[in-house]
């Protein structure tokens, strides 16, 4: 099978997964650049930062108008994370690779295990604690510039957890704290993408793109904790073959 139909079948599902799920396409399109298309893994993490902010644009689009995004809570949640995230992408490039592999799995395994979990129902909109919600988004832009991932499969719980946010409005504020915190990450990269293989990362944003419209289609269609389990089971298979290959 070609490099290029490895990039857009990839790609497709990491659309999928972010427009459906408002996060968790990061976290399999590192794996995939590296494992499919033979991308290095500082390489890796650039490319994946520049494809999450093109689709999560374009998912965050589709998602705003039909209401579900929080703008206000959204951007002061990723303004904490900007600083955070080009000091993060800035350090990625001092760490070895295996270092980032390790830590890539390890974060994947945790996220998916917390994917799993049934999540809480979420009530009524709570006030939003900026010293919470700085201190959430802060973290999470950190994992965004160091990782190379958009960091929704986080941001989603936490939008829950900490700004009280209902499920399917925290799924649209997700995509705009990623393409926010991305956006960051990728100003400290800037010097890195000349040497990117474009001729696969062209086709494999854009089938994202158009995977993020049918994942926004899907969610509406089909129940959010079928899509999110199985998601989660496919991370955790893919973060424990990362972790095995890398210290075997």
């Amino acid at each position: 099978m070609s490099a290029v139909i490895l990039a857009l079948l990839a790609g497709a599902v990491i659309g999928l997964a972010l427009g459906g799920l408002g996060g968790g396409g990061s976290v399999l399109a590192v794996p995939a650049l590296i494992y499919l298309l033979g991308f290095t893994p500082v390489a890796a993490t650039t490319a994946s930062l520049v494809i999450v902010t093109v689709t999560s644009a374009t998912a965050l689009s589709a998602h705003a108008r039909d209401g579900n995004v929080r703008w206000r809570a959204g951007l002061l949640f990723a303004a904490a994370g900007i600083g955070p995230a080009m000091l993060g992408s800035a350090l990625a490039g001092q760490l070895p690779a295996a270092w980032l592999t390790v830590a890539f799995a390890l974060l994947a395994g945790a996220a998916s295990i917390r994917m799993l979990r049934p999540r809480p129902t979420a009530g009524p909109a709570a006030p939003v604690r900026p010293g919470r919600a700085a201190a959430a988004g802060a973290g999470l832009g950190a994992v965004t510039g160091v990782l190379g991932v958009g960091g929704g499969f986080l941001a989603v719980p936490a939008l829950v957890n900490v700004l009280g946010m209902r499920i399917r409005e925290a799924v649209g504020t997700s995509l705009l704290v990623i393409t926010v915190n991305s956006v960051a990450a990728l100003a400290m990269r800037a010097g890195t993408a000349d040497g990117l293989n474009w001729a696969l990362i062209g086709p494999f944003a854009g089938a994202a793109i158009l995977g993020a419209w049918d994942g926004k289609r899907l969610s509406a269609k089909l129940s959010g904790q079928t899509l999110q389990r199985v998601f989660a089971l496919v991370l955790l298979a893919v973060a424990g073959f990362m972790l095995v290959d890398t210290v075997a």
